[in-house]
């Protein structure tokens, strides 16, 4: 008897759990501590009773899951449950034009995704799982960044994700109002609401947003769809977000969610409201400061002697001396450069200081030494051994590395001598080092593809450069392009962390697949190359943050221009317009052929010599056609588009 009734009240408990997982049903208006909400990654609840589920540090990830498991499955028949989602959120870009990735809201297995990446996977999966049915991940995406490897329509766009980051169906960012759509910018600022709607009956997904409360009449998205092949019995249902080399804040305010019924749309009025930036105390700030200084200085004044008895001592270990010939002393760069005073700094940059020098000796050489603050260990064997083979690299247009010294925490590399400076210092400095005119500019250019040339095909093995750009290329004393800095984008790699994958570059500069791939490749260079001849040209950054928002970006820019028959307007207005139109059009168009967003689409190094030299005809261009967002798809992803590093620097030697 005992036992009949033990089954009879197990089936009781099992077919009311069964009824209740079918009919899951939740709502949050705003979040807060003690609300059942499961966060990892970067995510946090904020004391307003928001969730931020990214911020604006790069490559990382956020997530919000409910935390008991949801039914999507009839138990008897296999039959998979309607549901529906509302939710409202906001992405705020650190570069409000530029975006940083965006959030997703997912039905997957488990709560942690693990093995999900950020950037463009939204930390849902990662390169060996995507397209994968095994993932069972299911998910809708509200994506402020076009990715071309995963074939985005656009920069702010919805999309429909099944096992894979290529989205099954897309839309650009709008809502249906008053009989007519709506565009509606997610990377913005303000709230957005979305709801998904699947009804397991007729197979059929739809999607909306809105800036309103009330649900849009009409769809964004209205996709046939079975989702049984991908919708386990029990799933964990919430959001993923992540960031790139550029970064957005990633909020959510509300969210409601109905198994087998119509969910609950949010009045965003009642919603947890973002605060609004603090103004500083001047006088608490004064307080704190001066209480800060006051502890640096007792700290230096204890340590200093310490410090320097430390970082002084020039120590050479075995291995360093089979790299000999190349090797100078300390002590000899110390004198050449008289102490490393301030009076003979060239300029500074983000990988160091460059100093002015004279070698000792009967020639009296003088030479450019870059001290390169280097605390890691790791890969400094590497990176030596690198700059000795590069120490043999001989070419008229390359800045020459004569030899290297290593001491403690610094590695100074020792180059030629360049006496008109930086390139970048007469494009941009206020007052600038000397226009240069329309011959001099195609001479710098022409000698920089030479030098590209030689690196990529003419040396016993290909070199990629990894880091071309304005500052990088020195001006000899006939005003003769010079490509330097060979290494220091290898050094930067080396000094990281090894566990971690870092695009190693100039924001502005970097080839689009960089961050997929985080392999540079002399395609990567010819990329570089294209964004430094439209500056030449055109006397602008890649990024130039102060210019209107239809030329923030120079290359989207130029194509507008291009594509409109008006390309002389992208002229730098210093030349007056003293140059050969045919000529100008011809370099223009190279640069613009060398920024395509498709590594094969780009010319070579070799090709683009015998375009400057006319000896073959510049093919026709294929314009990116722009997209809803008002950009063509030059803008290529959330790495290229930011203040680049050469803003900073006078001359990189």
């Amino acid at each position: 008897m005992r036992s009949r009734a033990f089954l009879l009240f197990f089936f009781f408990l099992s077919t009311t759990s069964s009824i209740a997982a079918q009919e899951v049903k939740f709502i949050y208006k705003g979040f807060s501590g003690n609300q059942a909400i499961r966060l990892n990654g970067i995510a946090e609840i904020a004391a307003e009773g928001f969730i931020r589920l990214t911020n604006e540090t790069s490559r990382l990830i956020g997530r919000a899951f409910y935390p008991l498991p949801v039914r999507f499955r009839n138990s008897s028949d296999g039959s998979v449950f309607s549901f529906s989602t509302a939710f409202a959120f906001a992405i705020i870009p650190e570069y409000p034009k530029l975006g940083g990735h965006g959030l997703a809201f997912t039905i997957a297995p488990s709560k942690e995704l693990r093995g999900g990446l950020p950037s463009q996977y939204l930390g849902l999966l990662n390169a060996s799982d995507v397209g994968k049915s095994s993932n069972h991940v299911f998910a809708v995406e509200f994506d402020t960044v076009q990715d071309f490897e995963f074939g985005d329509i656009n920069d702010n766009h919805v999309g429909v994700d099944i096992y894979d980051m290529r989205s099954n169906a897309s839309a650009a960012a709008a809502y249906y109002d008053g009989g007519v759509n709506h565009y509606l910018n997610l990377k913005g600022g303000g709230v957005v609401q979305a709801w998904i709607d699947y009804d397991g009956f007729k197979n059929l997904l739809t999607v909306s947003v809105s800036p309103f409360s009330r649900k849009p009449a009409k769809p964004l998205i209205s996709f046939p769809l079975d989702l049984s092949p991908v919708l386990l019995e029990e799933m964990f249902v919430g959001f993923s977000s992540s960031t790139g080399l550029l970064a957005s804040s990633h909020y959510l305010f509300g969210w409601s969610f109905q198994v087998n019924g119509l969910a609950q749309s949010l009045d965003l009025s009642s919603l947890p409201a973002l605060p609004h930036p603090k103004k500083k105390n001047p006088t608490l700030t004064a307080a704190a400061c001066s209480a800060a200084a006051a502890f640096l200085a007792a700290a230096v004044t204890g340590g200093v002697f310490l410090y320097y008895r430390i970082k002084n001592a020039d120590v050479v270990e075995p291995w360093e001396r089979e790299y000999g010939p190349h090797r100078f002393s300390y002590e000899e760069l110390k004198t050449a450069t008289r102490g490393f005073r301030d009076k003979d700094l060239l300029g500074s940059g983000g990988f160091g200081k460059v100093y002015r020098g004279v070698l000792p000796g009967g020639a009296k050489t003088a030479v450019a030494v870059k001290k390169i603050a280097h605390e890691s260990k790791q890969g400094i064997r590497e990176f030596v051994a690198e700059i000795a083979t590069i120490g043999r690299l001989r070419h008229r247009n390359l800045v020459q590395l004569q030899g290297w010294c290593r001491r403690r925490g610094d590695l100074l590399l020792v180059y030629d001598y360049m006496p008109n400076g930086s390139l970048d210092g007469h494009l941009f400095e206020d007052p600038p080092k000397g226009a240069l005119s329309w011959g001099q500019r195609v001479r710098i250019i022409r000698d920089v593809a030479a030098a590209l040339v030689y690196l990529h095909e003419e040396w016993e093995s290909v070199v990629i450069h990894r880091d071309v750009k304005a500052s990088n290329v020195l001006l000899d004393e006939e005003m003769g392009g010079r490509l330097g800095d060979f290494g220091m984008a290898k050094l930067h790699e080396h000094g990281g962390n090894a566990s971690t994958t870092r695009v190693v570059g100039t924001l502005g500069y970097l080839a689009p697949e960089l961050t997929r791939t985080g392999k540079a490749t002399t395609s990567s260079d010819v990329f570089a190359f294209g964004a430094l001849v439209l500056e030449v040209v055109c006397g602008r950054r890649p990024v130039e943050p102060k210019a209107q928002p239809e030329e923030l970006i120079l290359v989207d820019w130029v194509w507008e221009l291009w594509s409109a028959g008006r390309v002389a307007e992208a002229v730098d207005r210093r030349l007056g317009g003293d140059y050969a139109e045919e000529e100008m059009a011809l370099v223009v168009g190279i640069g613009l052929m060398c920024s395509y967003p498709n590594p094969s689409d780009r010319p070579t190094m070799r090709e683009v010599v015998r375009y400057l030299d006319g000896g073959a005809g510049l093919p026709s261009l294929c314009i990116p056609p722009p997209d809803d967002g008002g950009r063509s798809p030059a803008v290529f992803d959330d790495f290229v588009h930011s203040y680049p590093s050469s803003s900073f620097e006078k001359v990189s030697s």
